[in-house]
């Protein structure tokens, strides 16, 4: 019998400079997911337009953050490859 681990799931999600995102989660750690190493796969290249990247959402299950229907992270990615930071050292991005 395979156990999946539960992430926490996402609660926001806010767009940063240099193509970053502040995630918060379910049991209060925010994290700094870069996605800039994405924009060299075609299923990420609409992430390069500005506009677009900012109109990121988080799933209103918190199963992670959407952009459409195609664009989207999972909790699990975001939890794993995101870097711990307080939310405050953000408040002025």
């Amino acid at each position: 019998m395979t156990t999946h681990t539960r992430h926490p799931r996402v609660t926001s999600v806010r767009p940063l400079a240099g193509k970053r995102l502040l995630v918060a989660f379910d049991e209060g750690t925010s994290k700094i997911y870069d996605c800039a190493p994405l924009l060299s796969l075609d299923a990420f290249a609409l992430l390069a337009n500005d506009g677009f990247f900012r109109n990121v959402q988080a799933d209103p299950h918190g199963y992670g953050v959407i952009w459409n229907d195609q664009i989207d992270l999972a909790e699990s990615e975001l939890w794993l490859e995101g870097v711990a930071v307080s939310p405050d050292d953000f408040a002025c991005e």
